[in-house]
């Protein structure tokens, strides 16, 4: 709820009615690999059709947004093959079998930069695609890194460098930001910013 001046006044959960749920009868897997598994889920929506509905299911990924003192962002510009897009996108991958979110976005930066960040602490959470994908999204963010050598994961080849936090925005707006994980990390950080300068 809000008031004429657009302030939050009240966030409330709503309620969760049953009848809006959609019913899971079973899932099925057509393609599975380590990176990707494809299924088909038998499901009833509430108009009460039923049918099979494609489900892709990646891994749990942590993505890491690293800060230093002069308030700029460990970033990394890079080609990406899939739509051939040029872009700059934050450390991030796969969180391994049992491994915590946090180590995860730690080692992720290591190995793609070379720099080793502060402690990390969770920051949002969200699914990217959530009505055809599942791929849990984990943010992080640090502050401060020490350099401890050269990127060990080749095959995320990149240019590193720090960004300053001031013209994120602006590189938004032109495209120049790559993947969901990169975009809802930078707008939360600085949403948040914008939040407690408010109050």
């Amino acid at each position: 709820m809000w008031d004429r001046t657009g302030t939050v006044l009240c966030v409330s959960t709503p309620e969760r009615p049953e009848e809006l749920r959609t019913k899971v009868f079973g899932e099925r897997t057509i393609y599975d690999n380590p990176w990707v598994r494809l299924t088909l889920v038998d499901i009833e929506p509430p108009d009460g059709r039923r049918f099979e509905y494609h489900v892709v299911r990646l891994q749990r990924v942590a993505v890491a947004l690293v800060l230093n003192e002069a308030d700029e962002v460990l970033m990394m510009w890079r080609h990406r093959f899939v739509d051939d897009s040029w872009g700059w996108e934050l450390p991030g991958g796969i969180i391994d079998q049992g491994e915590d979110g946090a180590t995860a976005a730690a080692r992720e930066v290591e190995e793609e930069t070379g720099w080793r960040p502060g402690p990390m602490e969770h920051a949002v959470s969200f699914q990217p695609m959530v009505g055809m994908v599942d791929t849990p999204h984990e943010v992080y963010i640090g502050r401060g890194a020490e350099l401890v050598g050269e990127p060990t994961d080749l095959e995320e080849a990149a240019r590193i460098d720090w960004i300053p936090m001031s013209t994120v925005l602006e590189l938004i707006s032109k495209g120049e930001v790559l993947g969901s994980g990169s975009l809802v990390g930078l707008l939360y950080l600085l949403a948040k910013r914008g939040a407690e300068s408010d109050s």
